[in-house]
């Protein structure tokens, strides 16, 4: 098949609630307000989207939605990774069914993995879909890094296996990922204060949690980044690191639905336990931050 390039800002949506099921209109909202903002493309039901908290039923209907209302503008990069390959294997092929545009799969989490048994994880998954997969290295939420080596192998094994979500924190790794593949792999930042980091590297966009709130300007600093106008790409990181830094003050999504709430775009800032409302304290901070960058 033909493969999109899936470089630029790619928005890792949250899933809005409402007393206790999904909140399918302020999800379309949020969707508008992304293809508004001129981003690359949408990531539904990725650990943003609080996706280890849906059942199958849910996590395939917010899929649909977000193809439905995107109706083909920008791609849809559905999250269908899991700690159990027979499960991830079932919301792969699922996802590949309803439409989606890609697929973004996680490490397995908590089991660790060795690196063996990551390739054989990730080899089953090409093997249920031919449409692109985005590997998503994060060490600090899964216990184990997708090594370079295996990125290697799976990308020398299947043409479809070329993206990484790198969300490791290391600038190092990136340089690695591309001194071993070059441009054979494509590298997107998981980390928004990284962003230009990585992309001063050789990374080409980003998977970001802050576009869920600023689409436009994580958009317009990405595309600068690719332009190698970095010193215009700097002025929109200075302005909004610390938002960056504020919206993971507690773990994520908690803070960037608060902040959606705020701004009016989402009805209610509701996640899933065992997540829970963000503290009086840091939520003062939050909205200092905020007010701050508003001025």
């Amino acid at each position: 098949m033909n493969l999109r390039p899936f470089t630029g800002t790619f928005t890792a949506l949250v899933t809005p609630f409402s007393e206790g099921k999904v909140d399918y209109a302020s999800l379309k909202k949020l969707v508008a307000h992304q293809l508004k903002g001129g981003v690359d493309g949408l990531v539904p039901v990725g650990t943003t989207g609080e996706s280890p908290t849906l059942d199958y039923e849910e996590h395939l209907e917010v899929i649909r939605a977000v193809i439905a209302d995107t109706r083909g503008r920008v791609p849809v990069i559905a999250g269908t990774g899991s700690n159990s390959t027979h499960e991830a294997i079932h919301l792969t092929k699922l996802a590949h069914e309803a439409g989606a545009d890609a697929m973004l799969l996680v490490a397995p989490y908590y089991n660790k993995p060795s690196q063996e048994g990551l390739f054989r994880h990730f080899s089953a998954l090409a093997e249920a879909t031919d449409k692109p997969i985005i590997l998503y290295s994060i060490p600090g939420r899964c216990g184990v890094e997708i090594a370079v080596s295996t990125v290697e192998r799976l990308r020398a094994k299947y043409g479809h296996v070329r993206w990484i979500k790198e969300a490791g924190g290391s600038v190092d790794r990136v340089d690695q990922l591309k001194q071993a593949m070059g441009s054979d792999i494509t590298v997107l930042s998981g980390d928004d204060a990284l962003t230009l980091p990585f992309m001063s590297v050789g990374a080409e966009g980003v998977i970001s949690v802050a576009s869920n709130l600023y689409a436009r300007e994580i958009a317009k600093m990405v595309r600068l980044a690719l332009a190698d106008d970095y010193a215009k790409a700097q002025k929109i990181h200075r302005r909004l690191y610390p938002v960056f830094k504020s919206l993971f003050i507690e773990p994520n999504p908690v803070p960037v639905k608060v902040a959606l709430v705020r701004a009016g775009i989402i009805a209610s800032a509701e996640v899933r336990s065992p997540l829970c409302d963000m503290t009086a304290a840091n939520e003062r901070i939050l909205v200092e931050t905020l007010t701050a960058l508003e001025r």
